[in-house]
């Protein structure tokens, strides 16, 4: 092979591979080697910040609350995305409707979230929308206190991550052939039948996509569930943002970025090998 044949993709690839190191692995490093450096010079190396955090039962805690937040948000945008996903794809019929469906599932993206969390504190205020749903139909009998609690941390995520498992799970509908599913329904395969052996194995991918998409950014959330938490709640994002900017312990705040970034990656891995395990069984 001629050095010209290989010279161009290298030189194509030059540029996003000096952004990502400049941007993304240059950062990191700076936060990893903050994390395991501290003493009076704060170049001596020590495990004090890991130490620090993952011996005292609060940190344990947070972490609890950051990762089942982000689990059951995952969990309820997944069962609320797939059924909405089928009917974008298979129900609706009408090209025009269909468009003006995805683009009222997208558009919320291109809002901040500070103000959609901040819309989310008036509906789920004391007086707000939902309160007075609530009482009026005769749910509750005085109003539900949702801000400053999990589950109006929760509303507000599924809220703003909802749309990624919508599109993962729809552009995994669309490839579906519907010959595969025809031909399980001519051999006497029930409906529900052909759902679980046909087609959710078929849009498994676009369900693993979608949730770990979702719960990357639902574990790393910040504005939303500092919004919403009233202060009573806390995540490892809100933690990280207070040493940073508050504190200005960068060690402190590298090890609880890097347990962070650990735990997600150990949890992702295993929740990819979960998903990889049936197909390879089959």
């Amino acid at each position: 092979m001629s050095s010209r044949a290989w010279r161009s993709p290298c030189l194509l690839l030059a540029a996003p591979v000096l952004f990502f190191a400049a941007f993304f692995l240059a950062p990191l490093a700076v936060v990893a080697l903050a994390s395991i450096t501290g003493g009076p010079d704060g170049l001596t190396l020590t495990p004090q910040q890991y130490l620090r955090v993952l011996g005292d039962q609060y940190h344990w805690d947070v972490i609890l609350v950051t990762f089942r937040l982000a689990f059951f948000t995952t969990v309820a945008c997944v069962v609320l995305g797939y059924p909405l996903a089928w009917y974008l794809v298979r129900v609706v019929r009408w090209r025009a409707w269909r468009r003006f469906c995805v683009i009222l599932l997208v558009v919320p993206l291109f809002t901040s979230n500070i103000v959609r969390a901040f819309g989310w504190m008036v509906l789920l205020g004391r007086n707000g929308l939902v309160n007075q749903a609530l009482v009026g139909a005769g749910v509750a009998d005085r109003p539900v206190r949702f801000i400053g609690t999990e589950l109006g941390i929760l509303i507000g995520m599924v809220y703003v991550l909802l749309p990624f498992v919508v599109l993962a799970v729809g552009n995994a509908l669309a490839r579906v052939d519907p010959a595969c599913e025809q031909a399980s329904a001519d051999l006497g395969a029930s409906p529900a039948a052909t759902f679980f052996h046909i087609t959710w194995p078929l849009t498994l991918p676009g369900v693993v996509s979608g949730a770990i998409m979702v719960f990357t950014l639902a574990v790393s959330a910040y504005v939303t569930p500092a919004l919403l938490s009233g202060g009573r709640v806390s995540v490892l994002s809100m933690l990280i943002f207070q040493q940073y900017s508050t504190v200005f312990d960068f060690h402190y705040g590298g090890a609880l970025s890097m347990v962070l970034l650990v735990f997600t990656l150990i949890l992702v891995a295993l929740a990819n090998r979960a998903a990889v395990l049936p197909g390879a069984a089959r």
